[in-house]
This record gives C-alpha cells, sequence and structure tokens, in this order.
C-alpha cells in the first residue's frame, strides 16, 4: 500500500473518511452516495491545494519515499530487450550501479542507472544505492562501449551520494568520479541525463554530464544533502528543512537557473502513485531529446554538452581561447 507522508495528512484523512463511509453503506446497505460525492469533490480541492503548493523539503520526502520507483522499474516499462551487463572489469561488480544495452521504441541504447533497494534485505545488497568506485567505473565501461557502436546513453540518478566507506577510498573513489566527468564530457554519442529521485553530490553527477539533463518533478539535485548542508552551517541536521528551503535544490528552481533543461511532470501525488503513468511521462521526454541530440555528429555533442557546461556559475578566463577537442 502506498505510504502517505506527513504533509499529505489532510488529504489522507478524507481519503479514509470516504473509505469508512462505503463501507458503512455496503455493511448496513444505506444510501450515503451523495455524502461520498461531496467529500469525493471535497478530496480532489484538497489534493490540488497540497500537491499544487509544495514547498522543498516536501519534494525532498516524496523524493525519498520508499516506495518511490527505481531505474529498474522504469527500465522494465520504457525499454525492450534489456540485457544487463557486469562488472567493471578491474575489481568486481557493483549492485548499487546497474547498465546494459537494450531498445528503446526499437532504437538501440545504452542505458545506466543507480538502484537502490525497496526493503532491508534488498538495500543491503545494493548498498542503499550508493556506488563504490567500482560502479562507476562499469558505467565508464557502458559509456565506452556505446560509443564504440554509436548507441545513444541514457543515464538515471537515483543516489544520496557515492559510498565514504574505507574501502571506497582505498580503491579510488574521487578518481573513479573524476575520470567520469572527464571522458562523459568528451564522449561522441547522446547522453540524456534524467534525475528521478535524490542525486546527490558527485556520486549523482559521476553520471549526470549529459547533453541533456532532466529532472522529475519531485526530485532533487544537489551537492550535498539538506542533512549534510545543515550539519554544516548550523552543526544540526535537525535543520534539514530549513537547509533545503534555502538550497535551491528542487526542479524548478534548477531549471529557472539553467542547471537543467526540462522538468518532467510528475503524477498527481508523486511517482510512486502511478508508475506506468511516470514512464508514460518520462518517455516522452526522452524521445524529444534522442530525436534532437541524434541529429548531431560526434563533434557537435562535444560542442554541445562544452557549450552548455561553460554557461553555468561565474567565472573569468585570462584568455578564453580553449577549444573543444
Amino acid at each position: 500500500m502506498v505510504g502517505d507522508l506527513e504533509f499529505e495528512r489532510p488529504a489522507k484523512e478524507l481519503r479514509n473518511k470516504i473509505a469508512e463511509l462505503k463501507s458503512f453503506m455496503d455493511e448496513k446497505g444505506i444510501d450515503l452516495s451523495d455524502e461520498v460525492e461531496r467529500l469525493e469533490e471535497r478530496l480532489e480541492k484538497v489534493q490540488k491545494e497540497v500537491y499544487g503548493n509544495m514547498t522543498p523539503w516536501d519534494r525532498v520526502q516524496v523524493a525519498r519515499h520508499p516506495e518511490r520507483p527505481t531505474t529498474l522499474d522504469y527500465i522494465s516499462i520504457l525499454f525492450t530487450d534489456f540485457l544487463e551487463l557486469h562488472g567493471d572489469r578491474l575489481y568486481g561488480d557493483d549492485e548499487a550501479i546497474v547498465g546494459g544495452i537494450a531498445k528503446f521504441q526499437g532504437r538501440p541504447i545504452t542505458v545506466i542507472g543507480h538502484q537502490r533497494g525497496k526493503d532491508t534485505k534488498e538495500n543491503l545488497r545494493r548498498n542503499f544505492g550508493m556506488p563504490h568506485p567500482e560502479g562507476y567505473r562499469k558505467a565508464l565501461r557502458l559509456m565506452k562501449q556505446a560509443e564504440k557502436f554509436n548507441r545513444p546513453v541514457v543515464c538515471l540518478l537515483d543516489t544520496k551520494g557515492a559510498y565514504p566507506g574505507m574501502s571506497a577510498e582505498e580503491r579510488g573513489q574521487s578518481e573513479a568520479i573524476a575520470r567520469n566527468l572527464v571522458e562523459m564530457a568528451g564522449l561522441t554519442v547522446p547522453m540524456v541525463c534524467i534525475v528521478i529521485g535524490e542525486g546527490a553530490s558527485g556520486g549523482a553527477l559521476a553520471i549526470g554530464v549529459g547533453n541533456h539533463v532532466h529532472m522529475l518533478e519531485n526530485s532533487w539535485y544537489s551537492v550535498i544533502s539538506p542533512e549534510g548542508a545543515a550539519a554544516l552551517l548550523w552543526k544540526d541536521s535537525g535543520q534539514a528543512k530549513r537547509a533545503a528551503e534555502s538550497m535551491k535544490i528542487t526542479a524548478p528552481d534548477l531549471y529557472e537557473m539553467g542547471i537543467i533543461d526540462q522538468i518532467i511532470p510528475e503524477v498527481e501525488g508523486g511517482a510512486h502513485r502511478d508508475v506506468k503513468g511516470q514512464a508514460a511521462n518520462i518517455e516522452k521526454a526522452l524521445k524529444s531529446s534522442l530525436d534532437e541530440l541524434t541529429k548531431l555528429n560526434g563533434e557537435e555533442l562535444v560542442a554541445h554538452r562544452y557549450e552548455k557546461y561553460k554557461k553555468m556559475g561565474q567565472y573569468t578566463f585570462e584568455n578564453d581561447s580553449i577549444g573543444v577537442k
């Protein structure tokens, strides 16, 4: 059953009342259809008010919903003939990142994404969606393979961040992330990245350097989590809600700043309430991006990516003669 979040309480109470009346009608044989109809009309208005006025912290909570669709959920709906590929050919296979070859509307592509679990057992198996270096090296191997066979790359971002443990540091976590950033910038195939849940820090960016970067309406994308920012700024992770309000981490804020290219609408109440409906929204955005980007040749794709990221932030070049090789 889909769980309700704190900010959804007004709608939840009405849904419960409607369910109680319907049950009472069935049990007692009393016609209360007019009352049910009035409550349903009221519920529709309340839901529009609740979901139409979500705060940044509300969106963070939706992005973290335990039943929110994962990379594999979307792969099973959006793509056909998916063949998962494993391992980085250096150390091992990291199940916090999944990837392989598939077809999107008959077009061969490579799809890669963070994969978290939906229960304790799967979360432990997937390391809660926090990749080790071998996960990023696997992703890069698949990207280079896609470049070799001229396949577009689709990346689905959903992580609390790269795994910060000692084992990851010993195997070169920072080097693996940095190498991915450099290599993705120069890939000669279309790159489409979509934030489907949480997009935290270099752990997300390591598979997020794309020609087009999209976000689901109730996802977030930032260099640090609200809890991490609160701990740094106020020495209190409990101030996460306050941090989220000021960090500009939601899709509307990032679109306004030019960090992302498109906001993909979510079904009312969040993607977890209608996975197939949400996948249909993603499919439209993905088709549009691939139709546009596949018209560009390799050199144009690299130049497109370069210009996209060059426009972000404020900086000064003493000699602005940097070219794209």
